[in-house]
């Protein structure tokens, strides 16, 4: 079980590095994959935060894969949940596409719960 949450939460870092890059250096590319019906113009400084966001997002797991343990894992895991929520949360309230809200973000939460369960519960 342990080794099945640590391969989670490794697709999911890399995944969420890999799209804190593209927010980085080709946000005009990733912004729509988001959720929004309509990406605003000259967003491109908010985007570039959200990339440094999403890679940090995806560091701090990776760090404590190196560490070793996976209670203190889990637990991150479990609370940095709450940010691909409050992604699907803000698409959804602001009527975007619900397809992508629930596919993406909400898959990515429930995901990363598994995955923390596994690591708390193995």
């Amino acid at each position: 079980m342990v080794i099945t949450g640590y391969v989670l939460v490794a697709i999911v870092s890399l995944g969420i590095i890999y799209v804190g890059l593209n927010y980085l250096f080709a946000p005009a590319k990733i912004a729509p994959g988001f959720g929004f019906r309509e990406v605003p113009e000259n967003a491109e400084t908010f985007f570039n935060v959200k990339g440094g966001r999403d890679i940090g997002a995806g560091l701090v797991p990776l760090a404590l894969v190196l560490y070793g343990d996976p209670h203190a894992l889990g637990w991150v895991f479990l609370t940095a949940a709450v940010w691909p929520v409050f992604d699907m949360l803000i698409v959804l309230r602001h009527r975007g596409k619900k397809g992508v809200a629930f596919g993406v973000h909400g898959l990515t939460a429930a995901v990363m719960v598994v995955a923390a369960l596994l690591l708390l519960l193995g």
